[in-house]
């Protein structure tokens, strides 16, 4: 028998997003399962409002493989996106005859999970070695003399 392979996902999550989930569902089901180039180009081209949270939260993903866990960015898939609901704002609006509407200020949590694409054959990259400490006391500069602008003569009364 062949061990499964672990899969290594990222994930980033933006919450409180000023969106219904419902809004958010539509937009997310557009870059479920594809590459993160061709996700970054369907909302570049998406006109709904919440396809910039999305967008931001796609980058954030990425970079978190990239710093986290020294995965190529354009080699991630989308494995999930989803869109869970957040809290509701109430508010209230006064209507004719002292009657009042109710408005609800919806909004989601985003969240994209990030996997390496199988079919991607492109070895890891080493990760950016620390930059070494160094033990010279840092060199001071001198300050620049100051410029000395004249004094304003006063005029005699005459």
């Amino acid at each position: 028998m062949s061990t499964p392979e672990t899969r290594q996902e990222v994930r980033a999550e933006a919450k409180y997003v000023r969106s219904s989930a419902r809004k958010a569902r539509i937009v997310l089901e557009h870059i479920r399962g594809r590459s993160v180039p061709e996700a970054r180009t369907v909302l570049a081209f998406t006109q709904r409002a919440v396809a910039r949270d999305v967008e931001k939260v796609l980058r954030s993903a990425v970079a978190n493989a990239e710093a986290n866990h020294n995965l190529a960015g354009d080699d991630l898939i989308v494995l999930a996106a989803y869109a869970d609901e957040g809290p509701t704002v109430k508010r209230w609006r006064a209507r004719a005859r002292g009657r009042v509407a109710r408005i609800r200020k919806r909004t989601c949590h985003i969240t994209l999970k990030l996997a390496a694409d199988p079919r991607s054959r492109r070895p890891p990259r080493p990760r950016a070695a620390a930059p070494a400490q160094t033990t010279e006391p840092p060199v001071e500069e001198t300050p620049k003399p100051r410029r000395r602008t004249p004094a304003k003569k006063k005029e005699a009364a005459v």
